[in-house]
């Protein structure tokens, strides 16, 4: 509940801080991404992979959110974007939830082991 609730509310931040602007919907898929991840933290796999994975996910989810709140466009629209699809996902944005997936993935498995000494 607690990475659904993180999702929930640091989606739309970022997306505050990258656009100006943010969609109630966005809150909804960035919990469902924060379930994703907080489901990845407890994998024993590489990191790479579960970084990789986390992307995948997010980017479904991004996806499935298009599907239902942005039909026409009006939330986000990568249309113009290189290897998009439908304008709803792209592959540039699927690299960046991946950078932040290992970000996040990273940070908590730092706190888990606690500091160093």
């Amino acid at each position: 509940m607690r990475w659904f609730l993180a999702g929930a509310v640091g989606y739309p931040l970022l997306e505050l801080a990258a656009r100006g602007r943010t969609h109630y919907s966005m809150a909804i898929a960035g919990g469902c991404g924060g379930a994703i991840l907080g489901r990845l933290c407890r994998s024993r796999w590489p990191l790479a992979v579960r970084a990789v994975l986390g992307g995948a996910g997010i980017t479904l989810v991004e996806a499935a959110a298009g599907l239902v709140w942005n039909r026409r466009h009006r939330v986000w629209d990568y249309r113009r974007c290189a290897c998009n699809w439908r304008g709803q996902v792209c592959l540039g944005y699927s690299l960046l939830w991946t950078g932040i997936s290992a970000a996040v993935l990273a940070a908590d498995g730092a706190v888990r082991r606690g500091p160093r000494r």
